[in-house]
């Protein structure tokens, strides 16, 4: 029992890291319809960025948030060109962000090369329930957790919020009262550049990160938030945790090979049960 404890709770610590990825992704989605593949270059780019000020003698503190403030730049630059030409259509676009998280390959390993970077988070091991995990898994939980709120009311108490929320709705109608839907797109990316920056660097401490590890932190947070639809960041938080502990127990009762093939059975899975529902639904509208 005491292992099957810690297997959950280091499975909820890594499914918040792809929770936040996942949460990246709709909230760009939600306003531009632009599926982003270059959103696991952001967390890459944030965590790199992060050892680097760490090693040169900057506090934690200020370095993981000049990392994550970075990856809301990289975020904005992501969008303009994904989405700063008028007219652009989200399946262009989508091929666009997928380029870029390609060409980030390559300036990442220009600057930090293509060896494994980590950095030291939160040390010591937590009891709970008799069960031992490392003190950083429960940070990680901690922090994600008041995002996600901030997140809730941000869309839905302030004005920017529901500016953002309006042009997910009715991109036209949003035009119509005055909205800038291009400049929403891009605060929307920098929101995603941000959520998944922040991701970086609360994982990297457990996972050592590299040039291509945005592979499984794009195909884990697009599994979380196709739950979802692409659209509700509450589901894509349940969907990230859910991913992290089916993961975790599959490493801890079998092997750690099958991970990523669980996140795709479970996209796949999930793909096909929304595609069979909306077809009685399209006929029905006929």
């Amino acid at each position: 029992m005491s292992d099957f404890l810690g297997y959950l709770l280091t499975g909820l610590g890594i499914g918040a890291g792809f929770a936040l990825v996942a949460s990246g992704l709709v909230a760009i989605y939600r306003v531009t319809g632009v599926v982003n593949f270059a959103q696991g270059a952001f967390a890459v780019i944030a965590a790199m960025l992060t050892s680097s000020l760490l090693t040169a003698g900057l506090p934690h503190v200020l370095s993981e948030s000049l990392a994550v403030v970075v990856a809301a730049v990289v975020g904005v630059l992501v969008g303009v060109v994904a989405i700063g030409r008028p007219g652009t259509d989200p399946g262009t676009s989508l091929i666009v962000t997928l380029g870029l998280g390609v060409f980030a390959y390559a300036v990442e390993i220009v600057i930090w090369g293509d060896q494994p970077r980590s950095f030291a988070g939160l040390s010591g091991v937590a009891t709970v329930g008799g069960a031992r995990i490392q003190a950083h898994y429960l940070l990680i939980v901690a922090v994600t957790v008041p995002v996600f709120v901030a997140l809730a009311l941000f869309f839905t108490r302030t004005d920017l919020g529901k500016a953002l929320s309006a042009c997910a709705s009715n991109r036209y109608a949003a035009r119509v009262v005055g909205i800038d839907v291009r400049r929403m797109g891009l605060l929307a990316f920098a929101l995603g550049g941000a959520l998944g920056g922040l991701a970086g660097v609360l994982t990297t401490p457990v996972q050592q990160v590299t040039f291509d590890s945005d592979v499984t932190l794009i195909v884990n947070g697009f599994a979380a938030a196709v739950l979802g639809g692409l659209t509700r960041p509450a589901v894509a938080l349940a969907g990230g945790l859910l991913l992290g502990v089916a993961q975790t127990l599959i490493a801890g009762y079998g092997g750690g090979a099958y991970q990523l093939e669980v996140a795709l059975l479970l996209m796949l899975t999930v793909m096909i049960v929304q595609a069979a529902r909306s077809g009685p639904v399209r006929e029905a509208a006929r």
